[in-house]
């Protein structure tokens, strides 16, 4: 038997550092607000991320995959 040392939460939360070097270099940050009973994840883009035209593509090709590549039980991730 294998003993999860990490919580589903640190681990999102680590997918989340990768990621953070990339939106700072545009002035933007990321926040983990929840994951939810069915593995959802809601974030908030924050700073020039959070009304970048952008965005939406961030979400999908670089939070969404990064997110669900490190946890893969993680079923979606959406912005809030």
């Amino acid at each position: 038997m294998i003993i999860e040392t990490n919580t589903l939460f640190q681990r999102v939360e680590a997918s989340l550092e990768s990621i953070r070097p990339y939106l700072a270099v545009d002035g933007g940050d990321i926040r983990l607000i929840e994951i939810t009973n069915e593995n959802v994840v809601r974030i908030k883009l924050l700073g020039n991320c959070s009304d970048c035209h952008m965005s939406e593509m961030t979400m999908k090709a670089g939070v969404e995959e990064t997110i669900m590549k490190s946890v893969p039980e993680i079923k979606k991730v959406e912005a809030v």
